[in-house]
């Protein structure tokens, strides 16, 4: 009997996320340099055939990774229903450091995060991959926000100065060495709404700053959102009442 096409396309993606998973989990731990195209097929167990059918190469392996490293930080259509919801400007860069702060404080945060930060401090030749698919349509949203907060236009210069200011001290407790001693181990074993309530309110206060320097008189309102954790769930932008 003729294998029906849906189950053949069901088959074939399965295939492509076990070597997708297998790959994330060795480049994450190995860095891209010592990890195999070998390694990665005994780890997934396919054939190295495999690999080349699905993602034409080690390369192409490695820029998948990248890529689906980044989504997993944060989805481009979490961040788009978040810029969508009726927040307040500020509780949505609540929500947006929320995001960051979590992973960042898990013992264990997945591969994704090794990877990223493998390529933060020594950068690869497949590194401008995520600047061309994934950053920046994320970046235009998070620009937005911080333009409603701050009535500084989201083509002015300035914002991206504040995009850096706000997300610099998230990424480096999301990128750091784990159990290296240092102020940012420390950070990370602090509660984790201790520290989102310390950086949203840091972030609040430099934006006000910038916002009066840019002529914007009335003061930010910070308008607090519960986490997903105290509301139960962790769909981005809903607040329960």
């Amino acid at each position: 009997m003729t294998e029906a096409p849906s189950n053949r396309r069901t088959d074939g993606q399965a295939t492509r996320e076990r070597i997708l998973e297998a790959a994330g989990e060795l480049f994450g731990r190995d860095g891209y340099a010592q990890t195999t195209a070998k390694a990665i097929a005994d780890r997934a167990e396919v054939s190295l055939t495999l690999i080349n059918y699905h993602f034409d190469g080690r390369e192409g392996l490695y820029r998948a990774v990248l890529i689906e490293a980044h989504r997993r930080l944060g989805k481009l259509a979490d961040l788009r229903d978040l810029a969508e919801s009726e927040l307040p400007a500020t509780a949505k860069l609540r929500v947006l450091i929320y995001g960051l702060v979590r992973p960042a404080t898990k013992r264990q945060p997945g591969w994704h995060i090794n990877v990223l930060a493998r390529e933060i401090f020594a950068p690869s030749a497949h590194f401008p991959v995520l600047f061309e698919a994934e950053v920046p349509p994320k970046l235009t949203i998070i620009k937005q926000i911080l333009s409603d907060i701050t009535a500084i236009p989201a083509d002015d210069p300035a914002l991206v100065r504040c995009v850096i200011s706000v997300l610099a001290p998230c990424s480096m407790l999301l990128v750091a060495a784990r159990g290296a001693p240092g102020p940012l181990d420390e950070v990370r074993r602090m509660p984790r709404e201790a520290i989102i309530n310390h950086l949203h309110t840091y972030a609040l206060a430099g934006l006000e700053a910038i916002a009066r320097e840019h002529g914007r008189r009335e003061p930010l309102r910070s308008n607090r959102v519960s986490t997903p954790k105290q509301r139960g769930r962790s769909r981005p932008g809903r607040v329960d009442k």
